[in-house]
């Protein structure tokens, strides 16, 4: 399956500019092949968009952002991973979701919250594994800051996803370099698993990030990635047969439930 990963300038605060930018890029990624779309972060309404603003921009998942999205999805004949703002009656969360356009809908929350400025605007889910079926792999869904702690990773792993799809929003400097350019990686060898890692560029006027958007494979290789600069649409092949020998050699899944 292939599958295709905007790094995106997204416009703060501005859900129209956005939503016009994810629906052009999922023309351009069907037109490459693409059977999934991932953009990062809060990408329908931009990362920063302010704290408060985000009360004001949030979305039922039955709410008109979702049924927008999947309307795109559907007129392109393309899934979408897109991350926005979901308001639960009182409570905003940062998620992320997963439309094919046809009826399939699923919603992750972001379980770890990075920084005061995410924890003023949001409320904290509990770490789950959602999981969904795409051209016949699983894909597991993460949100930026949660890809940092191990154990989410290896809790979808152990699930069976093929793929863990992470929409991000990683900034500008000495750790967020670090993060792309080791941290993926390994996530995606210690698995056995491809992580596709999607971040926003440029700057927003609030935050200044990262770029470095990335797709890794079980063996730790790269099979796409975009600068640090730009907005980039990155293409790769899922193809887990290909991989037999890397999970063979590192058996860290099965070893993990081997008697003493």
């Amino acid at each position: 399956m292939r599958i295709a990963a905007l790094q995106m300038k997204a416009v703060a605060g501005d859900v129209e500019a956005n939503m016009a930018r994810i629906a052009a890029a999922a023309a351009d990624a069907a037109t490459g092949g693409a059977s999934l779309l991932v953009v990062p972060e809060l990408a329908v309404t931009g990362y920063g968009a302010g704290e408060a603003a985000f009360a004001d921009l949030a979305s039922p998942a039955s709410g008109d952002t979702v049924a927008r999205l999947s309307a795109v999805a559907r007129e392109n004949g393309i899934a979408i991973i897109a991350g926005f703002a979901e308001r639960e009656g009182t409570a905003v969360y940062n998620s992320a979701v997963f439309t094919d356009g046809i009826g399939t809908n699923a919603v992750y929350r972001k379980s770890h919250l990075y920084g005061e400025y995410e924890r003023a605007a949001f409320k904290p889910a509990t770490p789950a594994s959602v999981l969904v079926e795409l051209g016949g792999l699983r894909l597991g869904m993460l949100i930026c800051y949660d890809v940092e702690f191990p154990e989410n990773v290896r809790r979808l792993a152990r699930a069976g996803a093929d793929l863990v799809v992470v929409p991000t929003a990683l900034p500008e400097g000495a750790s967020g370099t670090f993060i792309a350019n080791h941290m993926i990686q390994v996530r995606a060898f210690e698995n056995q698993v491809f992580v596709a890692y999607v971040d926003h560029c440029d700057s927003d006027g609030l935050f200044a990030y990262a770029g470095l958007s990335r797709i890794a494979a079980p063996d730790g290789a790269l099979l796409a990635e975009a600068p640090a600069q730009g907005e980039a649409l990155l293409f790769a092949d899922i193809r887990p047969a290909d991989y037999e020998a890397s999970r063979a050699e590192n058996t860290y899944l099965a070893d993990l439930d081997r008697p003493a």
